[in-house]
């Protein structure tokens, strides 16, 4: 593989790393802390992120408990909670905030495998996109003769290669978190 491919390589990494941190914060049952990576707090007058003000713990199969460093952090703690995209109810004690995780319906389950599916998709778009950008680069290359012919079809039969092996990744991925979610 030539130097300039490793560069392309690199960056179709960088799409599955991507996808699989997407993928933490879908919560499949189990009471998983990565839930709350996204959820940020205001903090005197700054948005921050849940993990940098509170403890976060799972005590139980489906409970988090978030401890928060100071007690006057409860009501922005919940209120980030109850404004952001998990669909939690949290209970708070004056001292803690339990958030117990419903088991999930199946109609739920169905929707959560289509939004894995859906971002799937989307990394392999990004993949794709590279693969476009790769092809590009090449081509420039031999319309300024700075390759032959022969090694622009061996370089895009390489970059055809990297990236079938990559969506196959993908593949791999949703085939793996949509089984983790229908998991009863």
């Amino acid at each position: 593989m030539s130097i300039e491919l490793k560069e392309f390589k690199d960056k179709m990494g960088k799409s599955l790393d991507s996808l699989a941190s997407e993928y933490t914060t879908i919560r499949a049952g189990r009471a998983n802390p990565h839930v709350l990576d996204k959820i940020m707090v205001e903090y005197y007058g700054t948005p921050t992120n849940l993990q940098q003000v509170a403890n976060i713990s799972v005590s139980e199969a489906r409970t988090i408990v978030i401890q928060p460093w100071e007690a006057s952090l409860i009501k922005e703690i919940e209120k980030a909670i109850l404004t952001s995209d998990l669909g939690l109810t949290p209970n708070n004690d004056g001292k803690v905030i339990r958030l117990t995780f419903p088991e999930l319906t199946e109609d739920r389950r169905k929707e959560l495998v289509k939004d894995v599916k859906k971002k799937g998709e989307g990394a392999k778009v990004a993949i794709r996109n590279i693969r476009r950008d790769a092809n590009d680069m090449i081509k420039k290359q031999l319309k300024a003769s700075e390759i032959s012919e022969d090694e622009q079809k061996g370089a895009e039969d390489d970059i055809q290669k990297l990236t079938d092996e990559f969506i196959a990744k993908v593949d791999n991925m949703v085939d793996e978190k949509s089984k983790e979610i229908m998991t009863v």
